[in-house]
């Protein structure tokens, strides 16, 4: 299977601009689910293995940090040969692309300076698409906020820090976006936190669905300065996509609270 690259760097912008305008277009919606992680279905789950999404990563990809404990899905980080770096650290990604709808995921994050644990869409170059993203991102250096963001066309700088209260990885909390075609809102723990309604800020490629923990030496003004104090660990115990239209996917989701 050809490498997947999540976090891709500016180089994405460039090739990006390649791409015909009419590849712009939504597609016809992947359906909605709800995945509870009883385990690793590797028909609708592809997990990053073996490769590094560039110099500003200093952990390598490995199946091996990508595991299922008691219905939760856990990617952990530790210093690990692993490829051509001393850590490891593990991604796992939908194979199936999805478009507008309502997305959420019960997190635990990990802590400590230098790494990030990620919620987000994506899609890029690697699939012929521009990059677009919608991201949540925990900063381990500082896990009593989240980052949510999102680019267009490679485009970002539409970042705000808000707060998790109690910490994102002193217990699980419920990240989600709705992504419509006019109007993007985050959400923290059933809470509107983020509402734009831009169109020029809000993607509109189909994108596959992501977690990552992975850390960095070299992005320390935004991530910290690493400081590795042994394995670290970020759980998922339920994600879920609700297309348009269909009804909640289980008694919590916020697509049973919004108009």
């Amino acid at each position: 299977m050809t490498k997947q690259i999540s976090k891709p760097v500016t180089i994405l912008a460039v090739l990006s601009a390649c791409v015909p305008v009419a590849a712009l277009a939504q597609g016809a919606n992947a359906g909605s689910f709800v995945e509870n992680f009883d385990k690793i279905d590797r028909k609708i789950w592809y997990v990053s293995d073996g490769w590094d999404n560039g110099a500003h990563q200093n952990c390598t990809w490995s199946k091996k940090q990508v595991t299922v404990q008691n219905g939760v899905l856990e990617l952990t980080f530790e210093q690990r040969k692993a490829g051509k770096r001393d850590y490891a650290c593990g991604e796992i990604q939908t194979r199936k692309r999805f478009g507008y709808g309502t997305y959420e995921a019960r997190i635990r994050t990990a802590e400590g300076s230098g790494l990030n644990s990620a919620f987000f869409t994506y899609i890029g170059p690697t699939d012929k698409k521009p990059h677009d993203e919608i991201d949540f991102e925990v900063l381990g250096k500082d896990s009593g906020k989240v980052q949510v963001n999102q680019y267009i066309s490679a485009k970002g700088g539409n970042e705000k820090l808000v707060d998790v209260e109690g910490g994102a990885n002193a217990a699980f909390n419920d990240y989600a976006f709705v992504w419509e075609k006019d109007r993007l809102r985050y959400y923290v723990n059933g809470t509107l936190v983020q509402d734009i309604n831009d169109p020029a800020k809000i993607p509109v490629n189909d994108q596959k669905i992501f977690f990552s923990l992975w850390g960095t030496d070299t992005l320390s003004d935004w991530m910290g300065k690493f400081d590795y104090q042994g394995p670290a660990k970020m759980q998922i115990d339920r994600v879920a996509f609700t297309a348009p239209g269909d009804k909640c996917q289980f008694p919590e989701s916020i697509t049973c609270k919004l108009d």
